[in-house]
């Protein structure tokens, strides 16, 4: 929270002058959980340290925008979250009364509020400051969990409100899908407004004298406007990146943020290990873009992969992990028996031991015109943002693994879904459980023995051409998207050949990155570690691995596995 908006001794209150909150109802019931009321107990728990403050109605105690270092505890009184404060489009969220908590994820996470706080009437409040609550959070597990939860949930709401910024740009411009995938896969609150469809986009534009072929543009806070921005400005905005941060040493660095990364930055750090995690563009790699993970253990009625990311993410900043996003890798050099990892210009990583973790893409169609399309019409993902862009539309998905059949029904909730398979048998490299969803899917047509050949469209895809490779009968199937989930090829381009790989280039583990093939420099005090790479101290898991099982659960086993094997690593360096 800025020096205007605190409240101290020697300054008085922010107030807002003329507060539209009279018609807003007495209190927001609690919904599942989001905000509870917390009992005598767990309010005496809170006050060491805290303070007792007066309130008077209109009183800002956190503004969207802002960073907040103040956890706050109704004890009398209401206060309304509003969106938009003090503009011709505010909204109440909420209204909350005596021992309700106020507050977003953000709070823990080092983020801004995306929505502000008001007095409705005036009453107290209990100020915790926000490095005592995370105490709480890492101490208390009854009211952490309750705390985390309701912050979690909060999120969602957030989410689907659209409550934050707001992004204007086309449906085919692919700075605005770049901007929309960025803000839906790290779970930021926004709305998008749709140049191509959105009646007011063309007034909201004029207001700001911005002309059409300046978008897509975000605007911060009500009024500030961002054109174009990069990932990393946004980030820096929303609190997401350390500025100005040109080296930092570490006992683990952990390069991507998917189920493995996540797994190990949370028992390194639990373990005392001083962690940082490197992810080029959010949280939960390929699994963070599935809509429904429903044979995960402990989840009976399925998860989505965009959750389980977060909540790994604020487990691991519970046990204070730093994590950097974006903060793409780039280059890696050992320097005194350390290594270090470069990443976004001249910011630079020093740990003691490295994990990598950078999981797989999908490979490329080989396709002519793929480029004109790729990022406007040809996607590597399914999530919400593609469902919205292919709401009532017939699309194609290509692929016979779990990842296209997750996407397949995700999809033939709003649209048409040819799932264009190569194999014969849907089963062959596909859950049984998820195969046999898709064929009772009606919204769903499968294409067996079946490939892609041919683009067809001119500033938009319009159709796909296919080919029954049985036979070579080729045939036109009308389709506005194209999803592809092809197989993966490791994200290894920024190690430029420095650590041993087998032959498609996924990274060689154990006894074997050692051989002679593979150019190591096995260590002469102890075997090499199972999940060691040919570089002493260099740690590869998950999908990034040669010879791994392609699995969220068997990932986040080996990020577990390798931080037992670092610690023995540092005990021994």
């Amino acid at each position: 929270m800025s020096q205007a908006t605190k409240t101290r001794a020697h300054e008085p209150p922010v107030i807002l002058e003329q507060a539209p909150l009279a018609d807003t109802p007495n209190e927001t019931p609690d919904l599942f959980g989001a905000y509870p009321r917390l009992d005598e107990t767990q309010v005496a728990a809170l006050r060491e340290g805290a303070s007792v403050r007066s309130t008077v109605p209109g009183e800002v105690l956190y503004r969207e925008g802002e960073r907040s270092d103040t956890f706050f505890v109704v004890l009398s009184g209401t206060v309304a979250v509003a969106d938009a404060l003090g503009t011709s489009e505010e909204r109440v969220i909420g209204v909350h009364g005596p021992r309700r908590f106020l507050g977003e994820l953000g709070l823990i996470v080092g983020e801004v509020a995306f929505a502000s706080a008001v007095v409705r009437t005036g009453g107290e409040i209990l100020a915790v400051p926000s490095q005592r609550i995370r105490e709480v959070v890492a101490s208390d597990s009854s009211l952490g969990d309750l705390i985390l939860r309701a912050y979690l949930l909060r999120r969602s709401i957030l989410v689907d409100l659209g409550v934050g910024f707001r992004i204007i740009g086309s449906r085919f411009s692919p700075d605005t899908r770049r901007l929309r995938e960025f803000a839906a896969r790290n779970r930021l609150p926004h709305r998008w407004i749709d140049l191509e469809e959105d009646h007011s986009a063309a007034s909201l534009l004029r207001q700001l004298a911005i002309e059409p072929w300046q978008t897509p543009v975000v605007i911060w806070r009500g009024t500030e406007v961002l054109r174009n921005p990069s990932n990393v400005d946004l980030a820096r905005r929303i609190g997401m990146t350390a500025p100005g941060m040109k080296e930092m040493v570490c006992d683990v660095l952990v390069v991507g943020a998917g189920p493995a990364g996540l797994a190990a930055a949370v028992y390194a750090a639990s373990e005392g290990l001083k962690t940082v995690v490197l992810e080029a563009v959010a949280s939960g790699g390929q699994a963070g873009t599935s809509p429904r993970i429903e044979n995960y253990l402990g989840f009976p009625s399925g998860i989505s992969g965009s959750e389980l990311a977060e909540r790994a993410v604020v487990q691991a900043e519970k046990f204070m992990a730093k994590l950097m996003i974006p903060g793409v890798a780039c280059g890696y050099l050992e320097r005194d028996r350390s290594h270090l990892v470069r990443f976004g210009g001249d910011a630079e990583v020093l740990g003691r031991s490295v994990l990598i973790a950078t999981g797989v893409h999908y490979r490329r169609l080989d396709l002519s015109r793929l480029d004109q399309f790729e990022g406007v019409c040809v996607f590597y993902a399914a999530t919400q943002v593609e469902a919205q862009f292919c709401s009532g539309r017939p699309v194609a998905v290509v692929g016979g693994g779990n990842s296209a059949g997750q996407a397949a029904l995700f999809l033939s909730r709003n649209a048409q879904v040819q799932l264009i398979v190569r194999g014969s048998d849907l089963e062959e490299n596909m859950s049984r459980y998820l195969a046999s969803r898709i064929w009772h899917d009606p919204s769903v047509e499968v294409m067996l023995n079946h490939e892609v050949r041919e683009l067809i469209g001119d500033a938009a895809l319009e159709a796909v051409v296919v080919e029954d490779n049985r036979t070579g009968e080729r045939r036109q199937l009308s389709a506005r998207a194209l999803f592809s989930f092809i197989g993966g090829e490791p994200h290894v381009q920024w190690l430029e050949g420095r650590l041993g790989l087998d032959e498609k280039n996924f990274i060689v583990t154990g006894a074997e990155a050692f051989s002679e093939p593979m150019g190591g420099n096995a260590p002469t005090d102890r075997r090499p570690y199972p999940l060691e790479t040919s570089r002493p101290g260099v740690f590869a898991v998950g999908d990034v691995r040669s010879g791994s099982t392609k699995r969220v659960a068997s990932a986040v086993g080996e990020g577990a596995m390798a931080v037992r094997l670092i610690h023995e690593h540092l005990a021994l360096a």
